[in-house]
Formats: structure tokens, sequence, C-alpha cells
């Protein structure tokens, strides 16, 4: 069988050939790749809006979306069988020296880590107990979990799950009043912490205090991207954090670091084991290697320089607008989650006829489609699900919209 440089050689002759046997097809022609059929278009087909995001890394809004080489990876992964328990081990601990861990694993998002991670500390490494979740009655498996009352939002129905139940404090005296021996874990929200009395250090000593894990919930809370070790280095047993916002992992992807042991048992209530709560938590071996590498590229991306970008971004649409009568923009960046160059715009409704919900629908409903966050007074922003370029499309249509809008 010719090989392509042996067949090249070949018809170098062609000329010879050619006189002898008549013309020879041009080389071109001889090793031109047969016309590929245009890509599929499935959202196109089933009629999917597609738009701008310039609102953030909602669920709803499917989150963010995945750099090429996480992309790539992807595809190659999906092409190879390979043991799902060994992707696991290997992107763990690959994941845990970047975050300063004992051990990782990935999981089906930042809720399932909660869950999977509370299921490891309640069951160890017994199989029998790891069956029997949710049903702690009649066992002598621990079933609290306290939270400051704060904390204690509907995100916590990942720990109820393994059937523990809430308990809510408000003070540290509170707190140390509250621990017993049903006390399963001590669970912090991190985006809730400074609306909360404990603080983080203090709720990670009372933990060592007593002996009881902590576990800390920070899913939207990169960048900064130092959060990422920060609270392994603090102290906490557990961290879960969401993988498909900032870090533009898979969307269902989340991340479980910490100890040790408590990582080795929530595997247990993993796939591919079943008869498990875990089980419907499902990561394919594409989705963990995908994560793998989004981290691994979050982790080394210069974030001053990205911070910069995203920051002249949100000028390119303030300055579109400013001039505007009746207009007010405020830039900000929230200091726990979400934490990126935002800018909220209100406006005087006697100098400017528009409400928040038809200035929402006349952007969403434009060409292109363009989705903010509606507040009560006016709308909110961020640049840094935007495309290259799409700060320019937002700039023109949020002043097309306030123009003919100002009375």
């Amino acid at each position: 069988m010719l090989n392509r440089r042996s067949l090249i050689k070949r018809l170098s002759t062609a000329p010879l050939l050619g006189g002898l046997f008549g013309t020879v097809a041009p080389l071109e022609s001889v090793l031109a790749a047969p016309a590929k059929a245009a890509p599929r278009n499935v959202l196109k087909e089933l009629g999917l809006r597609t738009f701008i995001n310039a609102a953030g890394t909602y669920t709803a809004m499917t989150g963010s979306l995945m750099e090429d080489d996480v992309v790539e990876t992807i595809n190659a992964s999906a092409k190879e069988f390979v043991m799902l328990d060994d992707v696991q081990t290997k992107v763990g601990e690959k994941i845990a020296a970047l975050t300063h861990a004992e051990s990782a694993v990935v999981t089906a998002g930042c809720f399932s880590a909660m869950t999977l991670g509370l299921a490891g500390v309640l069951t160890g490494m017994d199989q029998k107990k790891v069956e029997l979740l949710p049903h702690l009655e009649g066992t002598d498996m621990k079933s609290e979990v306290i939270a400051q009352k704060a904390h204690n939002i509907g995100y916590n129905h990942a720990l109820t799950n393994t059937g523990c139940k809430i308990v809510v404090v408000e003070t540290l005296e509170e707190a140390e009043k509250a621990i017993n021996s049903k006390t399963a874990m001590l669970w912090f929200l991190n985006i809730q912490s400074d609306k909360g009395q404990i603080q983080h250090q203090e709720w990670v000593n009372l933990g060592k205090k007593h002996n009881i894990p902590t576990m800390i919930d920070i899913a939207a809370d990169v960048p900064p991207v130092e959060n990422l070790w920060k609270f392994n280095d603090m102290g906490f047993d557990l961290v879960c954090v969401s993988g498909g916002k900032a870090m533009r992992g898979p969307q269902s992807a989340g991340l479980l670091m910490g100890k040790k042991q408590y990582i080795a048992a929530a595997r247990l209530s993993m796939p591919p084991r079943g008869s498990t709560i875990g089980r419907g938590m499902k990561v394919n071996k594409e989705e963990i290697l995908g994560m793998y590498v989004a981290l691994d590229k979050f982790i080394a991306t210069d974030h001053q320089k990205e911070w910069k970008m995203l920051e002249d971004r949100v000028a390119t649409i303030s300055n579109a607008i400013k001039g505007i009568n009746g207009i007010t923009i405020e830039t900000y960046a929230p200091p726990l989650g979400n934490h990126t160059p935002t800018m909220r715009v209100t406006w005087e409704t006697g100098k400017v006829n528009l409400t928040t919900k038809s200035l929402q629908e006349n952007l969403r409903n434009g060409n292109p489609s363009i989705e903010v966050v509606g507040e009560a007074n006016g709308i909110s922003m961020t640049t840094w699900m935007l495309k290259p370029g799409q700060d320019k499309i937002v700039a023109a249509r949020l002043k097309e919209e306030f123009t003919k809008a100002a009375v």
C-alpha cells in the first residue's frame, strides 16, 4: 500500500507517463479529500434560541461555555474505553495537588459534592452503612448537621438527602451547646459568610475542638482563583465547588476536595457502585477529564490580564449609555460569589419610559437575543460570559433601547 510520500514520488513522473498513456490527473485532484457535509446544527433543527449571555453563570442559562481544549479532551476521550474508577483516581490525584487538598473527586456538580461528602462522613468505609442511606433511623449513624441560620437556604437540601436534619444556630455559644453525640458535621456556606456571626476560622476551630468534620460550600465563589486552595489550607475537612461556572468545565461537573478518609468514603456512594444514594449522580469519563483540563487551565490563567479585559468590556457598555438623561450606572465586583466586574443600570422612569421587564423582553426578543439580570429598579450584568466583540453588541442594543425610551 502506498503512503502519501511514496505516492508523491511516483506521481513526479507524471509527464513521462502522460506521454505514453495519455493525460494524468493533476496531483491536487488526486490528493484532494472528499467533500465533507456541513456539520449538523441540532440547535437550529430544534428551534432553540441562542443568546448573548450578559447575565452570568446561571444554571438556567447553562452556566458557562467550555474552552476549546476542554471540548477537545471530551471528544478525544469519548473514543476510548477506560475504567471509571481509574479515571477518578488519576484525575483526583492531579486535582488534589493543584488545590492543596489531601484528595479530590469529580462530582455531578456542587450539590452532588455536598451530598456525597456528607455520605462519606456518615458511613466511613462501612459498605452496609452506605447501602442504608438515607434511612438513618434505627442505626448507630449520626443524623444532625449544624449550620448557621443565615446559611440555612435551599441548597442545604443536598445535606438532608442523606437523611440528616439541619440544626440551626446563630452564635458560637449556641453552636457549642448544639453539639451532641448525633452531630455528624458542621456546614458553612461561604457566599453567606458576611451574614453569619461565626466566621470561617472559628467554624474550623470549633470542629477541631470537638473532632467533628467541617464542610464549606463555595459553589460560585471562584474567582478569586485562590479560593480553590484557601479553604483547604484553612483546615476545612471538605470543600465543595461548581465546575461549570468560572472554571468553564462541564456544566454538570463539580469538585469535592478534602481529607483522604472522607473522599475515599464518599466514593463508595458514587457510581459505578449501585445500591447507593449517589448512583444517579453519575459523572462520565469525558466530564471527569474535561473538568481536570478546565481546572488546570483556569489556575494557569493570567487572572490580572483577564480582569482588565472584563473591566474594559464593562467600560465599553457603560460609555455607550452613560450620557443618556436619567440613567445611573454603578460598577462593582461582588465580594463573595461571582466575584467579577459587574455593572448595575438604573433609570428615572420619568425620564426613561421603560420597566425592567420590558427592557429584558426587548433585549431577549431582539436579534441577536441578549440576556441580562432583572432587578427591582433596573438591570445588572457581567461581561465574563461574553464572546469577543459581544460587549459592543450589548452596548449598541442598550443604547438603542434607552434612546427610544427617552422622554
